[in-house]
């Protein structure tokens, strides 16, 4: 009973630590990788996790269409 009340309290706690196992997943699949060296120079330049969050637009917005 106690961890439900803690999740209803703190929904979102466990988030960080799932976005990072996503994230490090993400970024050791070979479609991450060969998405990386299309990108321009600049994008490069982002930080890993921006560079992840525009790898997941740019899929689903293929997959949406």
């Amino acid at each position: 009973m106690a961890s439900s009340t803690l999740s209803v309290n703190h929904p979102f706690e466990g988030d960080h630590e799932v976005w990072d196992n996503l994230k490090q997943a993400i970024t050791s699949c070979s479609g991450f990788k060969q998405w990386q060296k299309r990108q321009k120079t600049d994008s490069q330049s982002l930080p890993l996790d921006q560079q992840v969050r525009c790898y997941l637009r740019e899929t689903l917005e293929t997959l949406a269409y």
